[in-house]
């Protein structure tokens, strides 16, 4: 007796989008800069005298408080990138980081041409890194399938889900994240 898994379908579109957005984001929070939280130089009238409680009232120190959370935060997104982008194979890598990662807005033309591959190659060995970084990353998303018959779904020009099988939309509400 041979065991069979019903895994869930991949959304290869919006999965390559979702990787898309965040090498995008990896690349804007590099070139962030932290000083744009700047406090206060004039303080504000208040009517109603302070109380004194254990609560930060300066908006110096709050902005402190912020900036250093924002940057936190920032640095935690961009070793989660370098640590994703680290784990796949060489030539994955190097696609990624020549494409996406460096300061130079490049076109894939030019990435392949640099690295010495077919095009075919190119986007092959590319879809098969953004794959894998959606695993990485966790941000793979599936396939919606019609809760009647089971056939994949397809997103209308209205943002509604259009089963072919079945010829009807499938209001959001219904559509379940398929298991085929």
């Amino acid at each position: 007796m041979q065991i069979t898994f019903k895994l869930p379908e991949i959304d290869r579109e919006a999965t390559r989008a979702a990787v898309e957005s965040e090498l995008e984001k990896y690349k804007m929070y590099l070139l962030m800069d932290p000083e744009d939280n700047e406090p206060k130089i004039t303080s504000s009238l208040k009517l109603v005298p302070s109380k004194p409680n254990n609560q930060f009232h300066s908006s110096t120190e709050e902005t402190a408080i912020k900036k250093l959370d924002q940057e936190k935060k920032r640095r935690d997104f961009i070793n989660k990138i370098q640590k994703s982008v680290n784990r796949l194979a060489y030539q994955e890598r190097s696609i990624i980081i020549n494409r996406y990662l460096k300061e130079d807005d490049i076109y894939d033309y030019e990435v392949y041409n640099e690295l010495g591959f077919s095009e075919r190659k190119y986007y092959r060995i590319k879809s098969r890194a953004f794959y894998k970084l959606a695993f990485i990353l966790r941000i793979e998303i599936y396939q919606k399938q019609c809760p009647d018959c089971g056939e994949n779904l397809y997103i209308n020009d209205d943002g509604e889900y259009d089963c072919w099988k079945c010829d009807k939309t499938i209001p959001k509400e219904k559509v379940v994240e398929g298991v085929r």
